[in-house]
C-alpha cells in the first residue's frame, strides 16, 4: 500500500522541463528552496525534442513584447551559460555566432522579405538586428558547404545561437539541487485545491503545502490550471526530425532547418503538424524534410539517417508565450511558451523574481491569456 507524506514548500513549480527549471534556478540563485515536482521518463517532453537553437529571428510578429523579451533574453544568454558552466561544471556547447533560415527561390525570399520588413516596424527602434542576405552573403558566411542551386539567400539575425538542450536541461536540475532545492520525478500532481493563502498540491505519494504556485507542465499545464482559476488555452504541435551520421564540422553557424550538433551529427527539421498528442512518425515527414535539406545542401543525399524521431511544441493560439497570476487565487502562476531554450537565459534570471511579485511587471502584461478573450462586441 501506498504511503501518503505531507511536506511543505516554499515554492513550488509543477514541471522539470527547460522552462520550469530554468525559474526554478532562477529562484534558487535568490534564497529561495524551490521544489519541483515533475513527471516520469515516459511523460511528454519538449526539452527531448528540441532542435537546440537560441533564435531571435522571427520570434514576436504582431507583439513587439516578445520580440523584445526574445532579445533580452539572447543578451543574457553569454553570462547565463558561463555562470552554470562555472557552478555545476557540465558543458552547454554554447555559442553566440548568428543564425541563418535558408531561402529556396524567389517567392520564399519576397515573403520571408515582407516578414522581416514588417517585424521591423512593428519593433519601432532605428535599429534591427534581422535582414534578408543574398545568396553571395550566405556563401561568405558558409565556406565549407557547396549550397544547392535553389538557395537564393537567407534571413540572418547576429543575436542568433545555438546550445545542447540536454545538457542546459542536466545543469539546471544539477544547479537547483547544489543551491538547496529539490527535484523530484515521478510525481505527477492530480490535483490542486486552493486555500486561503496557500495552495495544496497532490500526488500520488504526497500531499504538498505552498503559499506559491508555478505551473511550467508545458502541454499538461491546461487542466491543472483551470483548477486556479486560469484559461490556458494551448496546443500540441508535432514536429518531427532526422539525425544524420557524425561528420566533420561544416556548419560554423546553425541554421534552419540544419544544425550541426558538437559531437557532428546534423540535425534536420522540422515539420509543423496539428495531430494532437500523437508523437509517431512518418514517412511523409521525413520525406519533406530530407527532400528540403537536399535542396540546400546536395553532399547530404549520401548521407546516411541514423535517426528519425518526434516531440510536441507547446503552442498559444498566436505562438506566443502566457504569463499570468490567477485572479481568483493570487500566489499561483502560469507560464508557457515553445522557446524553452530561447527563453531560459530570461526566465532565470530575470522573470523568475518577477513571477514572485504580488503583480506582474509591466513587461509581461502583454502575456496575459485575456488577449484571447476578447469581447466579440469589442
Amino acid at each position: 500500500m501506498t504511503v501518503v507524506t505531507s511536506r511543505d514548500a516554499e515554492t513550488i513549480i509543477i514541471g522539470g522541463g527547460l522552462v520550469g527549471t530554468a525559474i526554478a534556478y532562477g529562484l534558487a540563485r535568490q534564497g529561495c528552496k524551490p521544489l519541483v515536482l515533475d513527471g516520469g521518463d515516459r511523460d511528454i517532453r519538449a526539452a527531448r525534442a528540441n532542435f537546440g537553437i537560441i533564435w531571435v529571428q522571427g520570434k514576436g510578429p504582431g507583439m513587439p513584447a516578445y520580440q523584445r523579451l526574445t532579445r533580452r533574453s539572447s543578451d543574457l544568454w553569454p553570462d547565463f551559460a558561463r555562470d552554470l558552466r562555472e557552478f555545476t561544471g557540465i558543458g552547454l556547447d554554447y555559442r553566440c555566432t548568428g543564425g541563418l533560415s535558408f531561402c529556396l527561390g524567389a517567392d520564399e525570399f519576397s515573403a520571408r522579405s515582407a516578414v522581416v520588413q514588417r517585424m521591423s516596424e512593428e519593433f519601432g527602434e532605428a535599429t534591427y538586428d534581422t535582414e534578408m542576405i543574398e545568396r553571395s552573403v550566405v556563401e561568405r558566411l558558409l565556406p565549407d558547404l557547396r549550397l544547392g542551386q535553389d538557395v537564393v539567400g537567407a534571413v540572418h539575425c547576429g543575436r542568433d545561437g545555438e546550445v545542447n538542450p540536454l545538457r542546459l536541461l542536466h545543469a539546471l536540475q544539477t544547479a537547483i539541487t547544489t543551491l538547496g532545492g529539490s527535484v523530484l520525478g515521478d510525481e505527477n500532481v492530480t490535483s490542486i485545491v486552493p486555500r486561503t493563502g496557500s495552495f495544496i498540491v497532490t500526488t500520488a505519494t504526497c500531499t504538498y503545502h505552498t503559499p506559491k504556485l508555478i505551473l511550467a507542465a508545458g502541454n499538461g499545464t491546461r487542466e491543472l490550471a483551470q483548477q486556479v482559476g486560469l484559461d490556458i488555452p494551448i496546443r500540441p504541435q508535432r514536429g518531427q526530425l532526422l539525425v544524420t551520421e557524425r561528420m566533420a564540422p561544416i556548419f560554423p553557424l546553425p541554421t534552419v532547418p540544419l544544425r550541426q550538433t558538437a559531437e557532428g551529427s546534423i540535425l534536420i527539421g522540422s515539420t509543423q503538424e496539428e495531430v494532437g498528442f500523437d508523437t509517431g512518425t512518418n514517412t511523409a515527414g521525413a520525406g519533406r524534410m530530407a527532400e528540403r535539406a537536399c535542396r540546400i545542401l546536395p553532399a547530404l543525399e549520401n548521407v546516411n539517417i541514423v535517426r528519425h524521431w518526434a516531440g510536441l511544441r507547446v503552442m498559444t493560439p498566436d505562438g506566443h508565450p502566457i504569463y499570468a497570476q490567477s485572479p481568483t487565487f493570487p500566489g499561483a502562476f502560469c507560464t508557457i511558451c515553445h522557446s524553452g531554450v530561447t527563453l531560459a537565459a530570461a526566465h532565470a534570471l530575470e522573470i523568475a523574481a518577477a513571477l514572485m511579485g504580488d503583480v506582474l511587471p509591466d513587461h509581461l502584461k502583454p502575456f496575459h491569456p485575456d488577449r484571447f478573450h476578447v469581447s466579440a462586441a469589442n
